[in-house]
């Protein structure tokens, strides 16, 4: 076995594979899908230089996708040293235009494009088609998306696959150990695409799998005693989702009683959520738990707001108000820990080069007066990864499959202005619609459900008299990943049930409707 490894502070050992960013819509989905493979993959910008990369101690490199063209004047590159380190090397797509380029192929605009579903055959099955439970006599199928080709290999190269419109689907150096894919093995649409880039992680890179939930969890606890030390306390925020849970218990583990856990419950979240996460961290913490009911605090403050991202900044900028009071009020608290994952830090930007897609409160957005060090145990890690570490630490489901829900909570799914009466008739109409779908057995099927209270009043009829009230809407989807979401064709029966429930129990409603709309080109949340 071939000994690369990532070796942290704690003294740990794992092996690790490089994957450089060039701005690939699938970048994080390849990540993933090495790690689902028990090996850690990290990104880093395209432009790392060698010695950084080398530094790493990589088994294996892979090139990203990118939305530019190699004869692009402008075109993102590699450190050429990249080639010449003996390190194996898998580029896909744009990655296998790039070392073609480099290495002395000839690559330009293609005689035709190529997007969505396309058969090719395989001319050398040797190394990463080798598994040929994916494909029926040398014929299968990849999921492309280029206008670009290779039209000639460089020297050393082999072709080893072709499309059905006679493109190189596939190319390598065997001596080397670098090879290129003009498919996308990582999405779901390649059938035994997960094959391939096993062979690759285990027959080429000679990884072994190295990257379990329990590992990780022996490495942060290590390391979080590590940095801490035997006497200093450490605070964390808590807000009854996936991510701080994972950290309140990771720290539970390490320091037990030198952690103190803040619950800042602004009134947003869903009907006695509140108290039954509260009940969860009281029973199943050492460390102090404080409960800060700020419910008050935030509708005042929300008062009369309507715009969105005016509430989102509120919400934030009081969440850090409220946490600051309490946490600076303990005195003798060094550390500070939350749960910022690792699609946080990559959208947020902190990468060199990486473009910011959207802003976290969690990464970088707490007062640095605070004069806490920072801890972040979950920094490396996808969603669907703290769900393992979650349930290897013994986390109910009630948290590890709790569905995705805004950081502002229900403020925006209250469109317009927040009062405790929408507040609660929200929270109301949502608890019917969760009841309902958990009745039906659907509630692991969906990726969200939930009601939003909607700014139109209409006209209707109770009993025998007009009546003039709100509309709730319903939405739910089903998603992988949430990059994209399909709305979920709940029968007609669920639906009349959750409606007639609405309408007959919460007197104020007058209208229930159901959101048919996709993502794109929708959105998930309303605002």
């Amino acid at each position: 076995m071939v000994e690369h490894f990532l070796e942290d502070d704690s003294g740990s050992l794992r092996e690790k594979v490089i994957l450089l960013d060039f701005g690939g819509q699938y970048s994080m989905l390849i990540a993933r899908r090495v790690r689902e493979a028990g090996v850690y993959c990290e990104l880093l910008p395209y432009n790392t230089t060698w010695d950084k990369i080398k530094n790493h101690k990589p088994a294996g490199i892979i090139l990203s996708g990118s939305p530019a063209s190699v004869y692009d004047e402008e075109a993102p590159k590699c450190d050429p040293a990249v080639y010449e380190g003996g390190i194996p090397i898998l580029g896909i797509c744009y990655g296998m235009h790039l070392l073609a380029g480099d290495l002395g192929g000839e690559v330009k605009k293609g005689r035709r494009s190529e997007f969505g579903r396309t058969s090719f055959t395989i001319d050398e099955p040797e190394p990463l088609f080798k598994d040929a439970s994916f494909y029926d006599e040398n014929f299968c199928f990849g999921w492309m998306s280029h206008q670009d080709e290779v039209l000639k290999p460089p020297p050393g190269f082999n072709v080893l696959a072709r499309t059905e419109n006679r493109t190189v689907a596939a190319i390598g150096d065997h001596q080397r150990k670098i090879y290129g894919l003009q498919f996308h093995p990582e999405v779901f649409h390649t059938p035994g695409g997960n094959s391939i880039l096993k062979n690759f992680i285990y027959q080429v890179c000679q990884c072994s799998q190295t990257w379990t939930p329990g590992s990780f969890i022996k490495d942060a606890v290590a390391k979080i005693r590590s940095v801490v030390g035997d006497h200093k306390k450490v605070v964390c925020a808590l807000s009854g989702g996936v991510d701080s849970s994972v950290v309140a218990f990771l720290l539970d583990k390490a320091v037990g009683k030198r952690a103190v856990f803040i619950f800042v419950d602004h009134g947003l979240l869903r009907l006695d959520e509140a108290e039954e996460v509260a009940i969860l961290y009281k029973k199943g913490l050492q460390g102090q738990f404080i409960h800060v009911d700020a419910k008050e605090r935030f509708l005042n403050r929300l008062e009369l707001v309507t715009d969105p991202e005016e509430k989102r900044r509120i919400i934030g900028n009081e969440f850090i108000a409220v946490f600051k009071e309490h946490a600076l009020s303990m005195g003798d608290i060094a550390y500070l820990a939350q749960g910022t994952i690792y699609p946080d830090v990559i959208e947020s930007g902190f990468a060199q080069g990486a473009a910011v897609i959207k802003s976290h409160h969690n990464v970088g957005g707490l007062p640095e007066e605070l004069g806490f060090e920072l801890i972040e145990p979950l920094r490396e890690l996808f969603k669907d990864e703290v769900r393992l570490v979650g349930a290897e630490l013994g986390l109910p489901d009630s948290i590890l499959k709790r569905q995705p829900f805004p950081g502002p909570g229900l403020a925006v799914r209250i469109i317009g202005a927040v009062s405790s009466v929408k507040l609660l008739l929200l929270q109301k109409a949502d608890a019917i619609f969760r009841q309902e779908v958990y009745n039906a057995g659907l509630e692991h099927e969906l990726w969200q459900y939930f009601a939003v209270l909607t700014d139109v009043n209409v006209v209707g009829v109770k009993g025998d008299d007009r009546h003039y009230g709100p509309v709730i809407a319903l939405r739910a989807v089903v998603s992988e990943d949430a990059m994209t979401a399909d709305w979920a064709r709940l029968s007609h029966d669920l639906l009349e049930k959750v409606s007639t429930r609405i309408t007959g129990e919460i007197p104020d409603v007058a209208r229930v409707v159901y959101d048919i709309t996709s993502k794109p080109p929708g959105t998930i949340e309303w605002e």
